[in-house]
């Protein structure tokens, strides 16, 4: 007979790939309308000069499902008290790769990630040998200034409770225009169908292997199957500051939306030990 628990997870769980499934529909249709705007610009330029940037990159959510995940925000709901700093002066980078970096980490050593975010630093033990492509790609990103400035899009603090970054978008659609092989679904953290607090983990599409660069940050157990490969662990001092995060809430009143805390990441490093 299933429990009371075991149905509110089980809710819990459809409902976070119902929401990707919808983010997945959306780039996709993004996609296509930014191909026919280029198409008719292309027309319209000849003997001139045209500059285009598309707001929408290669699957990161997935193209990373990374990610997949940021509901609008409600204008009208109301807001806790900010409890981090201004972001620092800079621009967010755009540039893309059409394929995952040649790997150049060592997988023999140990790798840290360090997010210094408007909120505190969170440092990340990296899980190297069991998600030797995960930190390699973060390795090669961090490098390329793909993090630095971008926002947190989406905090949940119902059902599930995560923290998602990673987008240069803001908006669940971005990605650093490759993907990168789901690895590490057999952690022994994974007990019971739960991602345990302190966990970092790739989203996704919910499709196989579509990893890009959004990713979350687990500051209390969450109900979800073994689909997200999980990289790192959150030192102590970073939990800390990942639940002042979800302490302020977020900004929809419903449990999943933009987090009321300005969480801008200022810069990512990635250091070998």
């Amino acid at each position: 007979m299933v429990t009371q628990e075991q149905r509110k997870r089980q809710l819990a769980r459809e409902k976070f790939l119902r929401q990707q499934q919808r983010r997945t529909a959306a780039r996709r249709k993004a996609r296509a309308r930014n191909s026919v705007i280029a198409s008719v610009l292309g027309v319209i330029v000849i003997g001139s000069v045209l500059l285009y940037t598309t707001g929408v990159m290669k699957d990161d959510k997935k193209s990373n499902a990374s990610a997949d995940v940021t509901p609008s925000a409600s204008a009208t709901a109301s807001k806790a008290p900010d409890p981090c700093a201004k972001p620092a002066a800079g621009k967010i980078k755009t540039e893309t790769w059409k394929k995952e970096p040649t790997m150049t980490i060592d997988t023999s050593a140990k790798y840290t990630m360090t997010l210094a975010t408007t909120c505190g630093d969170i440092d990340i033990a990296l899980k190297t040998k069991a998600a030797p492509h995960t930190v390699n790609s973060f390795d090669f990103l961090a490098g390329k200034g793909f993090f630095d400035h971008t926002k947190c899009h989406r905090l949940t603090t119902n059902g599930i409770y995560v923290l998602q970054c990673g987008d240069p978008t803001g908006a669940g659609s971005g990605g650093p225009g490759y993907t990168i092989p789901d690895e590490n679904l057999k952690d022994t953290s994974l007990k019971g169908g739960s991602y345990p607090a302190g966990t970092v983990a790739m989203a996704n599409t919910g499709q196989k292997h579509t990893g890009g660069s959004q990713f979350f940050l687990v500051y209390k157990a969450s109900p979800l199957p073994a689909s997200y490969t999980p990289f790192g662990t959150i030192s102590a001092s970073g939990m800390k500051v990942l639940n002042k995060i979800a302490a302020a809430g977020e900004s929809t009143g419903q449990g999943d939306g933009a987090p009321n805390a300005t969480v801008v990441i200022n810069k990512a490093t990635v250091t070998k030990s």
